[in-house]
């Protein structure tokens, strides 16, 4: 009789995915001691994915000197975007605090996590996004924290209302050109830059306009206090600014509401102070009042100035060298796109070149496979353009691919009109002439 031998199967057991943990952490201000603890912060959640058991770990996504009411958190995007491209499975953090105190903002985040398969765990409230219970205490908790920040919003905001009402300068106003912050929160003369201040007076007076001014003070190499370049609203601001007499006008701005952080002009809404003889003056009554005319003229002359006519290309030729836009500027020979910046300041600022706009037209047709320009199909078509340097456009197109251009600019005497030409002609006949003579 034969044998009868049974195979028995077993499933070897299922190893479980190892799970790629990232956590994030965040500080409210820059303070030396926040940002320690930030530190700390990354030290300890590194060391705790690390150590776990079955996580891989991911890294700490982690904010600076950020306010968890607001969305401009660079690294809080990031995370976010690395979740969206399937890179992580569960986040970490110390407190819903941490993560956003906008109820809004904290359950749209959570629940689109969560349709991804991807939790998030609250190590003070021990809150597990995927758990059933977890979005409902969730919520209540958010809801918790909105309130508590915007309880120490309304705290802030009666201590700055009652250095107003004493006269006191805010904290966070440090950065005037001319001045220095003492250590009780006065405001003391640096002597280079007050300099610079009554120099910019007496030009303005001198009947020197504000845009010259900004490129002369460029050209000259005089620093900002910024590291930014002089520019218009620079040197207006400095003209303009009662602090340069010794005065404080406070609130001059305000935050709409604890969430946004919104910066708004107090054009009446709330009380303003206005202190006299603060601190030591930089600029004389006489010579600041007299200024304030001249800008009140200047203002009343252009008032009625008629609104431009929007051409095609108008905020679609962006500058990569100072991320401006190109304006068009009607030349003695032609007419042309321009960087707005090189335009107002000169190219010891911005060296990028002009582009002739028949030059600009031919181009874009070309681009576009149409025999002549047409500015119904390049606003269909056409995002932006880009110019890196001088003779290359990249034009982006609506459907994400680009299509790079090199152009040659024809030469000065070639856009010359024959008058034109026979006035060079006369112009370098008397230089020689002259020459002659000197001989």
């Amino acid at each position: 009789m034969d044998r009868i031998v049974q195979r028995v199967m077993f499933e070897a057991p299922k190893q479980e995915r190892l799970k790629r943990v990232a956590a994030y952490s965040r500080v409210s201000n820059g303070k030396d001691t926040m940002l320690h603890s930030l530190s700390v912060q990354v030290s300890y959640y590194s060391n705790l994915i690390q150590n776990h058991e079955g996580w891989i770990y991911c890294g700490v996504y982690s904010d600076e000197a950020l306010t968890g009411t607001k969305e401009n958190r660079d690294d809080f995007q990031r995370l976010i975007e690395d979740c969206r491209a399937g890179k992580i499975d569960l986040v970490i953090t110390k407190s819903i605090s941490r993560f956003a105190r906008n109820t809004v903002t904290l359950l749209n985040t959570v629940r689109e996590l969560k349709s991804l398969g991807i939790g998030v765990f609250f190590e003070e409230q021990n809150i597990n996004t995927l758990n059933a219970e977890g979005e409902l205490l969730l919520t209540i908790l958010a809801s918790y924290a909105q309130e508590e920040s915007l309880s120490a919003s309304e705290n802030v905001k009666w201590r700055i209302q009652n250095d107003f009402k004493q006269g006191k300068l805010p904290l966070s106003v440090w950065n005037i050109y001319g001045y220095k912050r003492t250590p009780d929160g006065g405001l003391e003369i640096v002597p280079e830059e007050a300099e610079v201040v009554k120099t910019i007076y007496k030009l303005y007076l001198d009947g020197l306009g504000i845009l010259k001014i900004a490129k002369y003070l460029n050209e000259m190499g005089v620093e900002c206090n910024t590291r930014e370049t002089w520019s218009e609203k620079k040197v207006r601001y400095i003209l303009s600014n009662e602090k340069y007499i010794g005065d404080l006008l406070l609130q001059k701005s305000f935050r709409s509401d604890h969430l946004t952080k919104k910066t708004i002009l107090n054009k009446g809404q709330k009380t303003q102070y206005y202190v006299e003889n603060n601190h030591e003056p930089i600029i004389s009554r006489e010579t600041f009042e007299a200024v304030q005319l001249e800008l009140e003229r200047k203002r009343e002359k252009h008032c009625k100035m008629v609104i431009p006519q929007k051409y095609a290309f108008t905020g679609k030729i962006i500058c990569e060298n100072c991320g401006k836009h190109f304006r068009r500027k009607v030349t003695a020979t032609r007419v042309v796109w321009i960087c707005s910046t090189y335009d107002k300041l000169g190219k010891s600022v911005c060296a990028s070149k002009q582009i002739p706009d028949e030059t600009l037209c031919a181009v874009t047709a070309y681009v576009l496979g149409i025999p002549e320009f047409d500015a119904d199909v390049f606003e269909d078509k056409i995002n932006k353009i880009t110019v890196p340097e001088a003779n290359r456009l990249i034009y982006h197109f609506k459907d994400g691919h680009t299509v790079e251009m090199v152009w040659k600019d024809r030469s000065r005497s070639e856009s010359w009109t024959p008058e034109k030409r026979e006035q060079a002609r006369q112009n370098s006949l008397k230089r020689r002439n002259q020459e002659w003579r000197n001989q």
